[in-house]
């Protein structure tokens, strides 16, 4: 009698599916001063008269990577904190469930 193990199947991802985020195809309201001056802007210069989060986010990469780094820096390690205390917390819980 041969044990069966148990299979895994990899789950293969690519960069279009991680990145498909709905936010990034919404079209951008004005609805403040500072929206409005990125709309026309970012318009004006990919010559598009609905404008997307996305197309906002490739212009100021381009023209202002300084900025959007330093949000993506941000952001990454907010979330790598976040997994560390998550991680912590999950320890803990298995520590006390097993004494």
């Amino acid at each position: 009698m041969s044990q069966e193990q148990p299979q895994t199947q990899a789950t293969l991802t690519n960069e279009a599916e991680i990145n498909n985020s709905p936010l990034l195809s919404m079209v951008v309201e004005k609805d403040s001063e500072l929206k409005d001056y990125l709309v026309e802007y970012v318009g004006t210069k990919l010559d598009e008269e609905s404008v997307t989060v996305e197309m906002i986010t490739e212009v100021m990469a381009t023209e202002f990577p300084e900025f959007v780094l330093t949000v993506a820096e941000e952001n990454f390690l907010l979330g790598y904190k976040q997994g560390l205390n998550d991680a912590d917390e999950l320890s803990e819980r298995e520590t006390v469930t097993t004494e």
